[in-house]
């Protein structure tokens, strides 16, 4: 249990300072917005994985992914559908490409709910881990959760 603990404070250090870091990151210029539903789901204590569908908006113009957010860490309780809307990010150097959002984006997650609650993640990923998800995502949710871990998601 106190190896739980520590893990979970640990990955919670971790996704604050991860986010600090990347917000500050020189060169990224934000080239859209990336907004998700995530499908309903339970926490198994040390993980979860949630199917979820996103939509990419880019001057103007949208696409939709498909994908799943897995969660390593302490992750306890039920959510009912979850939206979690980020700002996407690249190095300047980067020429977009349809469906260039595509890929694996790792970083940390936490999120709080009774009743209704909202959560941050920070992830980097994409093609040639060329993207960063914005530090603090906007989340909102109901059910009754407790979650400080880390993330994968996969957008295909």
């Amino acid at each position: 249990m106190k190896r739980l603990i520590l893990a979970s404070l640990t990955a919670a250090t971790l996704l604050l300072g991860l986010g600090q870091t990347a917000e500050a990151a020189p060169g990224r210029v934000q080239i859209g917005r990336l907004a998700c539903n995530v499908a309903p789901g339970i926490g198994f204590i040390i993980g979860s994985s949630k199917q979820l569908v996103c939509r990419f908006t880019h001057n103007g113009r949208s696409e939709t992914y498909h994908g799943s957010i897995n969660k390593l860490g302490l992750d306890v309780g039920f959510t009912a559908l979850t939206h979690i809307e980020w700002l996407v990010f690249a190095a300047t150097n980067t020429r977009y490409t349809p469906r260039a959002l595509a890929g694996d984006y790792v970083g940390g997650s936490g999120e709080a709910t009774f009743g209704v609650g909202l959560g941050a993640n920070w992830l980097v990923g994409g093609s040639r881990r060329s993207f960063a998800l914005q530090p603090l995502s906007v989340q909102a949710q109901a059910g009754l959760n407790l979650s400080v871990a880390f993330a994968n998601l996969s957008l295909r």
